[in-house]
């Protein structure tokens, strides 16, 4: 391995035990041992050392402080950073740390997020001390604090206590939980708009990537007892009856209606959060965000629910049937009525209470029982979207059943006058207990790429709205 070039003129003078271990650090993070770091190594060593990484993270410490840009760090500008980056995590510690006793407390952390309008309790303050403390006195020393935020690329105070707290908001689509609670200044400073729209893109981008899917479960859930359809006699039946373009019919419909639903949704929470929480001083727990967000789901869905039925007859269309989105609404009103907007009404506000519940108290726990493996260290982005994916993924396996019959329902005509009653003992005489679950195998199958999808463009609009 080459010998690591030493800066001549370091911005601080530092102690040999410190630059000691600057090059025991460096080696560690030098993964492929050629006296550079790249963005691989980095990647990697993070990982590795269960390192609170963010979006982008090694690219962020690259784009400031490879001077050369040749795409490597070298001992010399890794030295900078850290030099650079300690004195900024010590104006970090000290802001924490208001009785300048040199530790900082769990009532210390609570004080510094009520600076920022949060207000936790003690129990959480002293979950979020657990993450870096190493020697379990419920107290960080400044060793602590910059040991565990070196490899950082947060920039002030405001994102690492954000990080410590918050999760990302990924829409993939199915009944997509709330946002997570924002604060007074993020509230004031018109922070969730920006959030809304991140959201929204995100979601609208990755229904577009997976709507062949989306469609072809929505064929399987109506014709998929009476005409024997597979996934692969699916796909073949939708391209010769229409092209490829017919893959993507009630996509749109799909897409335009992210907008308001997440408006809504998003204005009944916080005004349901309030009413639940009352004069209480302390943050809501689980179980009311859980009360709070099905309530704000059922709100939104009331509101939004005709789009729905618009987007499942769009999806069902033949060739020609529809000469767009106003006049299969005005085919429908002529032909149906205005009640028959809400078929399927029911069940979908039923199914909200199941798969919001189930999608939460799983996410929760799974996050938990990493947390308790990795003794508090903050779950990495990927295991955040592990999690998310595996209780999305639950909360549908319990309420599709109801999403089933809805979808049903929506797609009768008007000389049929099913109920949600009929409708399900029709299912279970038909098709048996299985039957409920017709399409989940399209629907399962687009989960992973969606998430994906939503992730990516999410922290991309995150990024051009100017949100760090």
């Amino acid at each position: 391995m080459p010998e690591l070039v030493k800066p001549s003129r370091p911005d601080t003078i530092r102690t040999i035990t410190e630059d000691k271990k600057l090059e025991e650090l460096f080696k560690k993070i030098d993964i492929n041992k050629d006296g550079r770091i790249d963005i691989e190594d980095l990647s990697k060593a993070l990982k590795a050392m269960d390192v609170p990484t963010s979006p982008g993270h090694a690219q962020k410490i690259f784009d400031k402080y490879d001077e050369d840009n040749d795409g490597q760090i070298d001992f010399g500008e890794f030295v900078k950073y850290v030099t650079e980056h300690e004195q900024t995590l010590k104006l970090f510690f000290k802001k924490i740390d208001t009785n300048e006793d040199g530790i900082i407390d769990a009532n210390e952390i609570r004080e510094s997020f009520l600076k920022l309008g949060v207000k936790i309790e003690i129990k959480e303050a002293e979950d979020l001390l657990k993450r870096m403390d190493k020697d379990g006195t419920l107290k960080i020393d400044w060793n602590e604090w910059r040991d565990y935020l070196l490899l950082t690329s947060s920039q002030n105070i405001h994102d690492i206590l954000h990080y410590w707290r918050h999760s990302s908001i990924i829409d993939i689509g199915e009944n997509g939980m709330v946002p997570d609670d924002f604060t007074e200044k993020e509230l004031k400073t018109g922070l969730w708009w920006r959030q809304l729209v991140a959201g929204g893109a995100a979601g609208a981008v990755s229904r577009t990537f997976t709507a062949p899917l989306d469609r072809l479960k929505v064929m399987l859930q109506v014709h998929g007892s009476t005409k024997n359809i597979s996934i692969v006699s699916g796909f073949k039946h939708m391209l010769e009856e229409g092209g490829v373009r017919s893959l993507w019919r009630g996509n749109f419909m799909n897409v335009i209606k992210i907008a308001p639903e997440s408006a809504i949704k998003f204005m009944a929470y916080e005004q349901i959060k309030t009413l639940v929480k009352g004069d209480s001083k302390h943050e809501i727990g689980v179980f009311e965000r859980l009360i709070s967000g099905s309530a704000a789901g059922a709100i939104s869905q009331t509101i939004i629910y005709p789009m729905e039925l618009l987007k499942t007859r769009l999806a069902l269309r033949k060739t020609g049937q529809y000469n767009g989105i106003f006049d299969c609404a005005k085919k429908i009103l002529k032909a149906e009525g205005l009640g028959s907007f809400y078929r399927g009404y029911i069940p979908n506000l039923i199914g909200i209470i199941p798969y919001a519940g189930i999608d939460l108290a799983i996410y929760e726990t799974l996050k938990k029982l990493y947390m308790s493996k990795h003794k508090g260290q903050d779950p990495g982005v990927f295991v955040l979207l592990a999690c998310g994916t595996a209780s999305s993924t639950c909360g549908q396996l319990a309420s599709y059943p109801l999403a089933l019959i809805r979808t049903r329902l929506q797609a009768q005509s008007s000389t049929q006058k099913d109920s949600m009653g009929s409708m399900f003992t029709k299912i279970l005489k038909n098709d048996g207990p299985l039957g409920f679950y017709r399409g989940i195998a399209p629907n399962f199958l687009k989960v992973a790429p969606a998430v994906s999808i939503s992730y990516v463009v999410y922290e991309q609009v995150r990024k051009h709205l100017g949100m760090k």
